[in-house]
């Protein structure tokens, strides 16, 4: 039995070379869950060997666009591949306003490709099964596997006005959390206590503040992570391997991916640090 974590995708809204829009693959104890699907997120599962008809839930952190551009995509490729696999509607897990709003519509538009769909070749329609749960600042288990090997847990984080959640994954082989967009904050700091790796959003904000400042990335970078303070936060919780994703700004070369780790260094983290990059893949537990 092993974890193994893989990041799908670490882009942001705005497009880069090789990026695809956030997302992260969480395999433990037979259980496949995705964490965000933003945009390319099945053709990169396909990449790794993952059909989306495999995957036991869909966990969606909140309703920013690039977060959830291709839910829409996964759920129908479920559908239409599911007339071979056998696969059945997906749990769909996210927390209630604004997220849950979307997903009970993320298939509206496609209403008349169903019908022709199911007009020519038969079938019932996919069903979006989704669940979804209130958030706050204390851990809530939100999705659990039969018999309980993998237990998930959410907490409120603080992407306001956006209502998000960041996601802790327990297991027998190693734990997980995935920040989702927010601000270094201390729900994330607690619910990282005793994990073997942190997955979060990084945004240089400290270090392009002077670059920025009166412009509108000002106010976007003030809503997420700034690279120094997850340093010292991910040093605190004791983290020992952090994964910086969906960065902000996209890095072009090897010096400014570079500059992401020595922000987190001057934070003072002593871990383990990795810039992320599209299909990258994390491995604990027996072998």
């Amino acid at each position: 039995m092993t974890l193994e974590v893989t990041l799908t995708g670490t882009g942001v809204p705005h497009s880069a070379p090789g990026r695809a829009g956030p997302g992260t693959l969480v395999r433990a104890g037979g259980v496949t869950l995705q964490f965000d699907a933003g945009r390319g997120t099945v053709l990169r599962l396909a990449d790794v060997g993952v059909r989306v008809g495999a995957l036991d839930a869909l966990l969606v952190t909140h309703v920013h666009s690039d977060h959830v551009s291709a839910v829409a995509d996964l759920l129908l490729t479920r559908w239409v591949e599911g007339r071979v696999t056998g696969s059945g509607p997906l749990d769909v897990v996210c927390p209630v306003g604004a997220t849950a709003r979307f997903l009970d519509r993320v298939l509206d538009p496609y209403d008349e490709d169903i019908a022709l769909r199911i007009a020519h070749v038969g079938g019932e329609p996919p069903v979006v099964a989704a669940t979804s749960f209130v958030a706050g600042p204390e851990p809530v288990r939100v999705w659990a596997a039969p018999g309980g090997a993998v237990e998930v847990s959410a907490v409120a984080v603080h992407h306001e006005p956006a209502e998000a959640v960041a996601y802790r994954v327990d297991s027998d082989d190693g734990a997980v959390v995935v920040s989702g967009d927010t601000r270094v904050c201390a729900e994330v700091e607690a619910l990282c206590v005793g994990v073997d790796l942190l997955v979060h959003e990084a945004c240089r904000r400290t270090a392009l503040a002077g670059a920025v400042a009166g412009t509108v990335f000002e106010t976007i970078f003030s809503y997420h992570a700034d690279t120094v303070e997850l340093g010292a936060m991910a040093e605190r919780a004791g983290v020992p391997h952090l994964v910086l994703t969906h960065l902000i700004p996209a890095p072009r070369d090897p010096s400014e991916a570079a500059g992401f780790e020595e922000d987190v260094r001057a934070g003072g983290y002593t871990g383990r640090v990795t810039v992320g990059e599209d299909l990258a893949s994390f491995t604990f537990g027996a072998h």
